[in-house]
């Protein structure tokens, strides 16, 4: 296993001092899912879920999650993101939405935390606006789908 880099020598956590790392482009894309009954997903699909927007609220709540990320997480660096990009999409087998996001920068830290913070907040959004329909639904899923950018060049996780 390597040396985790959130550690130090005494191990302590830290913040790594990213300042001798070169900028680049760096993108990060996450996914997750939102399981729940048919006539659930009838309610969004319909617009007649009762606090509103499901589709619309999640994904500003996904893209307001990626730019807090550093006050989330603690060792995460505040960064100045180019592009965050959510898509939502209804699915009918299996039954819910699937959540995706898209995040960019220019800078010296990967973005793999901002988009599987985007995804995680856009499900859980997805939850708290039709709980009151379907207290029984499922979050899972989440994980990254790819990374490029930065010293450790690109990962694309299996297909699965």
């Amino acid at each position: 296993m390597s040396k985790l880099s959130h550690l130090d020598e005494t191990g302590a956590a830290r913040m790594v001092d990213v300042s001798d790392k070169a900028v680049t482009s760096r993108t990060a894309i996450a996914e997750g899912f939102v399981h729940m009954a048919p006539a659930t997903l009838a309610l969004v699909e319909t617009g007649e879920a009762k606090k509103g927007d499901v589709i619309a609220t999640a994904r500003i709540a996904g893209i307001m999650a990626a730019k807090r990320t550093h006050e989330l997480i603690p060792l995460c660096h505040p960064l100045l993101l180019t592009k965050v990009a959510m898509t939502l999409t209804p699915s009918r087998d299996p039954v819910g939405i699937h959540v995706t996001a898209e995040v960019k920068v220019g800078g010296q830290t990967g973005v793999e935390m901002e988009a599987l913070t985007a995804v995680s907040i856009a499900c859980l959004t997805i939850y708290d606006m039709l709980k009151a329909a379907d207290k029984a639904m499922t979050i899972d899923g989440v994980r990254l789908l790819e990374k490029t950018g930065g010293r450790s060049g690109t990962y694309r996780a299996a297909k699965g």
